[in-house]
């Protein structure tokens, strides 16, 4: 792919997740310290429990949004998406899980950047663009 215009409708190229175990469809806004992404939950998800995407897809979701970000980053200048874990998450909330067809946004702020060690805030919202659930979490690439 080389057309760099958003939205991105396809991201497959842009995170190192394969299916069934992607949780991030659409790239929308991006900066160089933010980043808009949106998952519409069907009902083959992984996640999925009576017509509910569990708190597991929503933690995946945002740290998959954080992927999407270096991923991106790395595909403007021409290389691979990393491959990258959750090193730590220092506090979630997740107030609501969103149903099933719904379409979620979230919206992630680096905070810091260091060595492929990401300090992010990351925010959750339902289609009623009401905040659902937040977290502050730490991904590291691996080298």
């Amino acid at each position: 792919m080389t057309d760099k215009k958003l939205p991105i409708a396809n991201v497959s190229h842009l995170i190192p997740q394969k299916p069934p175990f992607v949780m991030v469809d659409t790239l929308l806004e991006f900066s160089e310290n933010k980043i808009t992404s949106s998952f519409k939950i069907s009902d083959t998800n992984l996640f999925i429990k009576d017509s509910l995407f569990l708190e597991s897809g929503v933690i995946e979701n945002m740290a998959q949004t954080v992927a999407l970000h270096t991923g991106y980053t790395y595909f403007l200048r021409g290389e691979n998406a990393p491959t990258g874990y959750i090193g730590a998450i220092k506090k979630v909330d997740i107030w609501q899980l969103p149903k099933l067809n719904e379409t979620i946004t979230t919206k992630a702020s680096i905070l810091q950047e260091f060595m492929g060690v990401t300090m992010v805030e990351v925010k959750v919202y339902n289609a009623n663009s009401e905040e659902i659930a937040s977290a502050q979490m730490k991904t590291v690439i691996v080298s």
